[in-house]
Order: structure tokens, then C-alpha cells, then sequence
């Protein structure tokens, strides 16, 4: 069992930047593509994810800082610090459940594949981290390793129909076809922007309500470019926090960089992935009699959009003020702050772009991830003892995370295991059932309006060639 977790930890040690590369090549080989092509294929993509890394590192460096120095400034007497998804993962991979939560998805998604009841073929496996998350707090709060595997179970079988239902919105609002995203806090809470959308959809004067990057830079020409818009969202987020004016300007040329060089690390992702998904769509769905299959990729590749990160730096300050204002909040938001883009990539897709929708959607989701966190300190910290974290030095005793430890899947196993919180359980649980069903009709509705598209395309075809077969 230790040479397993040995191996599994220096697996996982890799990163994503070289491990996905690895699986994806060996994948591109399986369905057909060339050697010299699948390398090559293997490589953009972990480029794109070394860029990646290099911006969240200048986000993290620059923004954690400033973060810290406006909650300071604004008196946040805050004391359980998030160490966000960076400190969090190490932990889980570290934790008893992480061993078998691997074999444990694959066979999930596998099953649920040859039963038809997804379309989702996982290749992420780096960001199984989640499910093992999951597994390893209710194992933590029930001391039961049986239920921590069924906690992986049900996280990885909710998080695969989650890759099925927002593969749509991949491909008609980011342009990825083929590819959906089924990980992190992208897609567990993507369901809560849905009945937003809808709300607002039937609401006079401010359904009409629509501003993005692209609207701003036509009203406002080159001041409205992405990367100027970061420039200023950077010298206003230092303003905040108290920086001098040197600093502020350093921030804001930093985060105009993160703005124009975020898309073009991305695009070397899409560039190496475009082969094997071609390859991989066109095998299954010979395979499988021409049914269609999705790619789950890292929700990384949503970052790209100029949407996305606009809202990423917007989101800043209002998580802090977020977490001054939500009732018994201990948690500081720091780790995660410079990737909060990854919580609200999909409310963006889901709102077409529309920042005045994402805004309103995102406060939600942040709401509900601030309050959650709250709930898994103790589990969080528990987590980390096991591990025999440095993390816990210094006079740090309790430590939370916002993602994954302010997931409401996460929270939700966890109290339906071991109770501790009724009201809580009770008030999550039906919001975020709802928001469940409403992602899943309005996917079902999608998919109906999609079938009649291809019966009407269909139905010309059929006339136009009777029309020809008459001349």
C-alpha cells in the first residue's frame, strides 16, 4: 500500500504540465494519430499549461499580497487562513483515499460510458483531486474508508453528467468542440448561474442589460482593450490596498500582462489538443455507431477568454467584501484569489459573455463558497494534520480552503454521512438541488432545440434532392 501512494505521490509530483501531456500523447496514439504528431501534440499542451502556471504564479505573487494588505487596511479581523487549490491538492493527494480514488473514477466513468449515461471521456486525471477531496473529508468525518470511496463515487458520477450538460455552452460560448469540462469549481458550481440566467431572462429593463469586454471597447476604443481594462482593474485593486504609486502602476502593468498573455498560453493548449480530439471523435464515434463523445479537460482552458479574467480581477475585492459581510465568516480569502476565475468561468458561458449577469451570479456562488468553507475548517485542518503539514506552523492551528473545502458537493456528502448542521444541510441542499435541475433542463432543452436544427437541415436536403431528381 505505501509503494502505491509512493508512486501515486510522485505521479501527481509531475503537475499537470507534464503528466497531462503524457496521458494525452499515449491517448492520440491509441486513436491513430502519428508518433511524431502525438508528441508534438503532447508538448503544445504542456507548454500551454507551463504558461499557464507562469501568469497564476504572477497572479498569486502579485494579487495574494495586495489581497492580504486590503483586508488589513480594511480592518477584516479574519483568522483561518484559504490556502487555496495549491495547498489544498498536495494535502489530498497526500490522504489515505487518494490511492485508490484513480482506479476508482476510471471505473466510474467507464461504467457510466458503457451504459450510456455519459458521453464524458475523462483524460484529466490530475484534477481527480477533487473527488478524492470529497472521499477523504467524509472518510475523516465518519472514520469509515467505505464511505470515502462512495464519496468518490458520487462526487466523480455528479461531476461527469456535469461535463455532459455544460459541453454546450464549451462549445458555443468558448468554441471548444468535442471538449467539455467536468472539474472544480467550474463546473460544481456552474448549476448555480443557471436559474440566475434564467430569472434575469424575464426581467423587463434588465434582461436587456448587457456589457462585456467587447461592448466597453467600443464605446471607449482602445481604453477598452482587454489588456487596458486589466491595467486599470490592477492600479485600482493596489488603490485598495493602500499601495504607493509606484506599486500601484506595477500592478496594473502586471495584470495587463495577465490580460493579453492568458488567451495565448491557452491557444497552445487548443493547438495540441485539436489532433487527438479529432482522432478520438472520429474513432468513438465509429465505435459506437456515431454517438458523440466529449473530451473532459482542465477547467485551465476556460481562462483564456477575456470574460473570464475581466471577471477574475473584478472578483477580487468583492470576495473580500464578500467575506466581511457573510454572518460568522472566520475564513480569509487569500490562495485562491488569484484563480477565482475558476468559479465563475462557466457562469460566464452560461451568461454569453454578459459581465453584468456574471456579476450577479458570481456574488452568489461566492456567498455560498465563503459560508461552506467555514463549515470544513475543522475536516480542512484534520486533512492536514494527517498529512503532517508544515502547513500547520507558526501558530497556524485551523486552515481552510475556498476550493474544493467550499464546495457544496463536498459539503453536502460530508453532512449526509455525519450530520452536524440540519439547517445547513437542509438550505444548501434544496438550493443546490434546484440549481441541479434547472442545469439539467436547461441542457435537455438544448439538446431538443439541437435535434429539431438537424430534422429541419435534414428535411431541406431531402427536399432539394427531390426538387433536383424532377429538372
Amino acid at each position: 500500500m505505501l509503494a502505491v501512494e509512493s508512486f501515486f505521490n510522485y505521479l501527481f509530483g509531475l503537475g499537470p504540465s507534464v503528466l497531462l501531456p503524457i496521458i494525452l500523447a499515449i491517448l492520440a496514439l491509441f486513436f491513430g494519430v502519428r508518433p511524431g504528431k502525438a508528441i508534438r501534440s503532447g508538448i503544445m499542451i504542456g507548454i500551454g499549461f507551463v504558461g499557464i502556471g507562469l501568469i497564476v504564479g504572477l497572479m498569486s505573487n502579485n494579487l495574494g499580497p495586495a489581497a492580504k494588505a486590503m483586508s488589513e487596511r480594511f480592518g477584516m479581523s479574519l483568522s483561518v487562513i484559504d490556502i487555496g487549490w495549491p495547498g489544498a491538492s498536495p494535502l489530498t493527494w497526500s490522504s489515505k483515499i487518494a490511492a485508490v480514488a484513480i482506479p476508482v473514477a476510471i471505473i466510474v466513468n467507464l461504467i457510466m460510458l458503457f451504459t450510456k449515461t455519459t458521453k464524458v471521456v475523462n483524460v484529466d486525471i490530475w484534477n481527480i483531486w477533487h473527488f478524492a477531496f470529497s472521499g477523504a473529508l467524509v472518510y475523516l468525518a465518519t472514520g469509515s474508508y467505505l464511505l470515502g470511496i462512495v464519496g468518490v463515487v458520487i462526487h466523480s458520477a455528479i461531476a461527469y453528467k456535469f461535463g455532459d450538460w455544460f459541453a454546450p455552452i464549451a462549445k458555443d460560448y468558448y468554441e471548444l468542440d468535442g471538449i467539455t469540462v467536468p472539474h472544480g469549481t467550474s463546473a460544481y458550481m456552474g448549476p448555480i448561474a443557471v436559474p440566475v440566467e434564467w430569472a434575469l431572462d424575464r426581467i423587463p429593463g434588465i434582461r436587456k442589460i448587457n456589457f462585456n469586454t467587447a461592448f466597453i471597447e467600443e464605446k471607449f476604443g482602445v481604453l477598452g482593450e482587454p489588456m487596458i481594462i486589466g491595467g486599470i482593474l490592477g492600479v485600482v485593486i493596489g488603490a485598495l490596498a493602500g499601495y504607493e504609486v509606484n506599486h500601484m502602476l506595477q500592478l496594473g502593468m502586471q495584470m495587463a500582462a495577465v490580460m493579453l498573455l492568458m488567451p495565448k498560453v491557452v491557444k497552445c493548449i487548443m493547438e495540441g489538443l485539436l489532433p487527438i480530439s479529432e482522432a478520438a471523435k472520429a474513432k468513438l464515434q465509429k465505435r459506437f455507431s456515431g454517438d458523440e463523445f466529449y473530451i473532459g479537460l482542465d477547467p485551465a482552458i476556460l481562462l483564456g477568454d477575456s470574460q473570464v479574467i475581466s471577471a477574475s480581477l473584478i472578483f477580487i475585492p468583492i470576495t473580500i467584501l464578500i467575506a466581511m459581510m457573510v454572518p460568522g465568516n472566520e475564513v480569509l480569502p487569500f490562495g485562491d484569489l488569484a484563480t477565482i476565475g475558476f468559479f465563475i468561468a462557466m457562469a460566464v458561458g452560461i451568461h454569453k459573455g454578459n459581465l453584468f449577469r456574471t456579476l450577479i451570479s458570481g456574488s452568489i456562488i461566492m456567498v455560498m463558497t465563503v459560508w461552506i468553507a467555514n463549515q470544513t475548517i475543522r475536516l480542512n485542518t484534520m486533512l492536514a494534520e494527517a498529512a503532517n503539514s508544515s502547513l500547520l506552523s507558526d501558530g497556524t492551528t485551523r486552515l481552510a480552503s475556498l476550493d474544493q473545502g467550499g464546495s457544496p458537493i463536498t459539503y453536502l456528502l460530508t453532512q449526509g454521512f455525519n450530520m452536524t448542521n440540519v439547517t445547513g444541510f437542509i438550505v444548501i441542499g434544496a438550493i443546490y438541488v434546484f440549481c441541479i435541475i434547472c442545469t439539467q433542463r436547461m441542457h435537455a432543452a438544448k439538446r431538443r432545440g439541437e435535434l429539431l436544427t438537424q430534422k429541419e437541415a435534414k428535411s431541406k436536403e431531402r427536399l432539394a434532392a427531390g426538387s433536383a431528381g424532377e429538372v
